[in-house]
């Protein structure tokens, strides 16, 4: 047996991370442009497009015609509470509190994933995946922490509501992956399950949209072609390839785990904020970095 057959949930986690790292470059110049809300809406959109025709080509179904009431429900809730629910919460929170302490709290995404498997699905962690879960928590909330070097003092000052909103967004996210997991069976296909869950997201986004008439920004959002340049990567290393990757990640190895290695974007997202953003690298970063890998290494001990 190769290493990728022994560990392809992991491996299939770390894949997301990179996904998602390149998103979240991607998203960051598109959301300076047309702002979050109608950023969501389009990729939601383009989400759809590409994991239909995926489909068709890949399995013969534009459709998920093959998923059964139990495939619907819980990933239509998993995609609900994982993309309108969690993403919403989250993007809110970066105004409350700024993105720094949003994302640090969003660390907190493998230890709820874990309490949610233990809840709902029974799974089990060990010592040793416990150890590796706050070495990597650890590492990310150092590198977070010191990420700005301009002498900020980093003394916490949250609002309750900025709490409430980031912990929502953690919440979200962890609720659907576990979700996620529960309505593929162990055997639905993950990139089926990704067109459902993208299909409820976007019933999601739309009703939000309607419901606070923001339909005139999105159209406005969708001439502008370096921010739908932006958004297009931002769909196909989000929630095309990356949600697809992250559902394959939960349904080959336990949610904690997987959920834990997709949170180590902060750290992968230094070297190109380096290059791109000419940003400067702190010890404290590069520390953080160690201490994250090594906390991901002993994830991957059986």
């Amino acid at each position: 047996m190769s290493f990728f057959s022994d560990f392809l949930g992991e491996t299939a986690a770390l894949l997301t991370a990179f996904c998602w790292t390149i998103t979240a470059l991607a998203n960051e110049i598109a959301s300076k442009r047309i702002g979050s809300l109608s950023l969501n809406i389009i990729r939601m959109f383009l989400a759809v497009f590409l994991l239909s025709f995926y489909n068709y080509f890949a399995r013969d179904k534009f459709l998920p015609v093959d998923a059964n009431m139990h495939n619907w429900l819980w990933l239509s809730l998993s995609g609900l509470i994982g993309f309108t629910f969690g993403d919403y919460f989250l993007f809110r929170s970066f105004a409350v509190i700024g993105s720094r302490f949003a994302m640090l709290i969003m660390t907190t995404v493998p230890l709820f994933t874990a309490f949610f498997g233990w809840l709902i699905i029974g799974e089990n962690l060990t010592i040793l995946h416990f150890t590796g879960m706050i070495l990597t928590l650890g590492g990310i909330s150092l590198a977070i922490f010191h990420r700005n070097n301009k002498g900020e003092k980093l003394s916490l000052k949250l609002t309750p509501s900025g709490i409430f909103l980031a912990l929502g967004g953690a919440m979200g996210q962890a609720l659907g992956l576990i979700l996620s997991k529960l309505g593929m069976q162990g055997t639905y296909d993950p990139f089926a399950a990704t067109q459902i869950r993208v299909f409820a997201g976007a019933a999601g986004f739309i009703a939000l949209t309607t419901f606070i008439s923001h339909w005139p920004e999105v159209l406005k959002g969708t001439r502008n072609k370096k921010a739908v340049t932006a958004v297009t990567i931002g769909a196909i290393f989000g929630p095309f390839l990356g949600v697809s990757f992250s559902l394959m990640a939960v349904k080959f190895t336990q949610a904690g785990i997987a959920s834990t290695i997709m949170a180590i974007v902060p750290i992968l997202i230094i070297p190109p904020s380096v290059v791109l953003k000419k940003e400067k690298v702190t010890v404290a970063e590069v520390s953080g970095a160690v201490i994250s890998v090594a906390g991901v290494a002993l994830l991957f001990i059986r």
